[in-house]
């Protein structure tokens, strides 16, 4: 896991490689073990190391190919490097890291050397013969590649405050996609909240020749090949394939030349990962969990449990909310650019780098891809009433205020208004963390009509719903906001984070499973069987607690300082309906419905990054 950086000009047009070098200084908590330049004419390729796979310096980046011609800067890990060294016969290997394998493929496939990659990864391969540039982003987009793009230079960098560095980049706020972040918690690719910088979208790959830069596509979840029609054949077959997709993943994410641990909150999710991890591990599995002392978020009981079970180191961090604010100056700086997420990722990441880890694996993704969110049962309930958009909107109106009692009154206001219930409508509703309503109210200024770029349009069902939904979260609130904070809080600590639950692989399969083995009274219930008896059955019984800070009660007390101060500082900034936002703040101070603790927090950080990064609005 690493940082990258780079800069290419116009060939009358040397690149500096000090720019270069600003850019690896602002990206050294990503890689602490080597720093490393490369410059010739109009290119300049940067890299911080941090060591995973072949530790010796030969294996330091950016690398150039046996043969000279390709050159490359890239963060991640390739889990499937060494059956693909074993195809690549031919290729005179100078190193026994997975970095070289990207080379050698490209130089074999080209372009088509990302259907061959199983990992997660952002990397750049400059030809120095043909003076082109190709970079390219994981599948789910579990790595960041940001650039920035004028007539003159092409910058790209693994951090938005990277390409800052330079001097290059306006430091201006996108206000065009400020309410996609109050709606949404973060703002999602092609965008970024800086004007003028954007990043690669997952799944894609970009081309820079003569200057012109070209994206293309090379994955989307909704084309997929047919699976076998012998493993969806009934229940056990299923079952069975999962287990073997599980398996397989969490073996492919094991392979490391340094400690190896897993974040387990006793969950059903990590724990199905650290019971798999400890099937296949000769030594104990190290985990580590955040403990509270409000019981209402603590699973400390169960996370001890599934560590007695399977044997495992456990080490635990109990925290407070004044041990909380102590970190948040650290933590916010940590944030590349502002979420609604991440400390609880900064923490427990903190704990285990602590302990001497330098790769964990975590079990994120368990929820989008076995339909565990609670928006996989809202769709379900509301498409039994489907029926109701064939009748006229005031009575639809009515009937749904009977139907769903208490109902948020401006979410329902919207659902009535939609033309339909297809994904493409109802998701951007469900998944709402502030209403539009309510953004419009802040911001003082008509919204634009929302959609997101990246879903299917409605009316297009490559998918079962439910499956479609799986597709929706991922695109949606799992890459630009989870595995983006999950990047930025581990890497803070130079941890690495691996999510054998997102493994593509088990995502093409799940998403061609009928809807109806995943919409069962117990949420995750395929997984559950499917991992029997590896895992307690206890498990099924216990109620949703999800890994979170009490941060309600955090914020109305210890952290309540804290809170004012940005927000005062905010509304003086011209963004917002200066009334209005107080208004808003006071609600939540005094407990009022329809204002929740994360709306708030996404302004209080917004402020804060405006504030630390200097951005003008």
């Amino acid at each position: 896991m690493c940082g990258i950086a780079g800069l290419i000009t116009r060939p009358e047009s040397p690149a500096n490689p000090e720019l270069v070098r600003f850019m690896t200084t602002q990206l050294q908590h990503r890689g602490p073990d080597f720093e490393g330049i490369w410059a010739e004419e109009q290119v300049a390729l940067g890299h911080r190391r941090l060591s995973i796979i072949d530790l010796t310096s030969g294996a330091n980046q950016p690398l150039l190919a046996s043969n000279q011609r390709y050159v490359i800067t890239f963060n991640g890990e390739i889990y499937n490097y060494l059956s693909l060294k074993a195809q690549l016969t031919g290729y005179s290997f100078q190193t026994n890291s997975d970095t070289e394998v990207i080379l050698a493929a490209y130089e074999r496939w080209g372009t088509a050397c990302l259907q061959h990659l199983n990992g997660m990864f952002a990397f750049a391969i400059w030809d120095r013969h043909t003076k082109q540039l190709f970079a390219a982003r994981d599948r789910l987009g579990k790595k960041p590649f940001y650039y920035y793009q004028t007539n003159d230079v092409f910058v790209f960098a693994s951090e938005v405050r990277a390409l800052l560095s330079t001097g290059l980049v306006p430091r201006r706020l996108n206000t065009s996609v400020l309410p996609h972040y109050l709606m949404y918690q973060t703002v999602g690719p092609p965008y970024t909240l800086v004007a003028g910088i954007r990043q690669l979208p997952p799944g894609h790959f970009g081309l820079l020749a003569a200057h012109q830069w070209a994206e293309t596509c090379y994955w989307t979840p909704t084309e997929l090949t047919a699976a076998d029609p012998a493993l969806l054949h009934n229940q056990t077959s299923i079952q069975k394939q999962v287990r073997h997709l599980l398996q397989e993943s969490v073996a492919r994410r094991l392979i490391s030349d340094v400690p190896i641990g897993a974040f387990l909150s006793g969950g059903v999710d990590s724990s199905a990962v650290v019971a798999l991890m400890a099937e296949q591990s000769e030594q104990p599995i190290n985990t580590f969990t955040v403990t509270f002392r409000e019981s209402e978020f603590d699973e400390s009981v169960h996370a001890r449990a599934i560590a007695r079970r399977f044997n495992t180191r456990h080490t635990e961090l109990p925290l407070s909310a004044s041990q909380l604010l102590d970190e948040l100056p650290s933590i916010l700086a940590s944030m590349d650019q502002p979420s609604g997420d991440g400390p609880n990722t900064y923490m427990v990441s903190k704990l285990a780098k602590a302990a001497g880890i330098t790769v964990a694996l975590s079990g994120l993704g368990g929820d989008e891809v076995f339909a565990g969110y609670s928006t996989f049962k809202r769709y379900a309930r509301l498409r039994q009433l489907n029926w109701l958009w064939k009748l006229p909107t005031a009575v639809r109106h009515q009937l749904l205020f009977w139907a769903l009692p208490g109902a948020n009154p401006q979410k329902l206001a919207s659902l009535v208004s939609l033309p339909s219930l297809d994904p493409a409508y109802l998701f951007p509703l469900l998944r709402q963390s502030t209403s539009a309503p309510i953004a419009n109210q802040l911001l003082g200024t008509p919204l634009a009509q929302h959609s997101f770029a990246q879903l299917p349009q409605p009316g297009q069902r490559p998918l079962a719903p439910l499956s479609q939904l799986t597709v929706n979260e991922l695109l949606t609130y799992t890459e630009p906001l989870l595995l983006r904070d999950y990047d930025q809080m581990s890497m803070a600590h130079a941890l690495e984070l691996r999510v054998p639950l997102l493994d593509y692989t088990l995502i093409e399969f799940l998403l061609q499973v009928p809807d109806h083995y995943k919409q069962t009274n117990v949420p995750k219930q395929l997984l559950l069987d499917a991992l029997q008896p590896l895992l307690p059955g206890q498990l099924a019984k216990r109620s949703r607690m999800g890994f979170s800070f009490p941060w309600a009660q955090w914020m109305r007390q210890d952290l309540r300082a804290f809170c004012t101060e940005r927000i005062q500082r905010l509304s003086q900034r011209g963004l917002f309906d200066t009334a209005t936002l107080q208004t808003h703040y006071q609600h939540f101070l005094r407990g009022e419905p329809g204002t929740s603790w994360n709306q708030i927090w996404l302004l209080v950080v917004l402020d804060d990054w405006l504030d630390r990064n200097d951005i003008d609005v």
